[in-house]
């Protein structure tokens, strides 16, 4: 078997972009959408398509008529958040069913969120008109190899102001640690929030 042209293709850009999901009314599913506040995209003229994104997100979502021949509330997709008891009561406030915060424990799902907020533990669901299910999960800190440390960004401003926040709070630790204050706390506040957006060892 020939391997050429392989060889490369792991230095290949392959961006996910757009997620279909499948709805069986798109007026209503592109009304439901629009209040949870998803950008409407424009669409080549006489496609049928309607395309949304996210707040913060470079992945988009299509539907429209005859797009995928999977059943109408087939699909269950995540939604990352940095602050999970924010997000689902702005989801609630916007007039969508929302489930209430959980965190997954050794025996199944567990009320309100994760104690210690650990990243990846707490989760809350709602769902479209269709019964098509998202996910939301809080995650804060990216397991190893997640992200390229190299190419740590932050999509939004609110994501942004979570992580200072967040490495605020740790460089108040880090100042009771060494007894005094940090002038450098820029150069600390930049390490940890690299840090922690790619899954490396945190600065102490």
């Amino acid at each position: 078997m020939s391997t050429s042209g392989a060889s490369g293709i792991a230095d290949v850009d392959m961006k996910l972009e757009v997620v279909v999901i499948p709805v069986s009314d798109v007026a209503r599913a592109e009304q439901f959408y629009g209040r949870l506040g998803w950008r409407s995209d424009q669409t080549p003229p006489g496609s049928g398509v309607v395309q949304l994104t996210p707040h913060g997100s470079e992945c988009s979502v299509h539907f429209g008529t005859n797009l995928t021949k999977a059943a109408p509330g087939s699909a269950r997709s995540f939604l990352i958040v940095s602050d999970i008891v924010q997000a689902r009561d702005a989801v609630a406030a916007a007039g969508v069913d929302v489930s209430e915060v959980f965190h997954l424990g050794p025996d199944g799902p567990i009320s309100g969120p994760d104690p210690d907020r650990g990243t990846y533990a707490s989760r809350a669901e709602f769902a479209d008109p269709d019964g098509n299910t998202w996910v939301m999960q809080e995650i804060t800190n990216r397991l190893p190899g997640r992200v390229d440390p190299g190419a740590t960004t932050y999509p939004t401003a609110t994501d942004l102001a979570s992580a200072m926040r967040r490495a605020s709070v740790a460089h108040g630790e880090h100042e009771k640690r060494i007894g005094g204050a940090d002038a450098d706390w820029p150069a600390w506040y930049a390490a940890y929030m690299v840090a922690e957006s790619s899954g490396a060892p945190l600065p102490e």
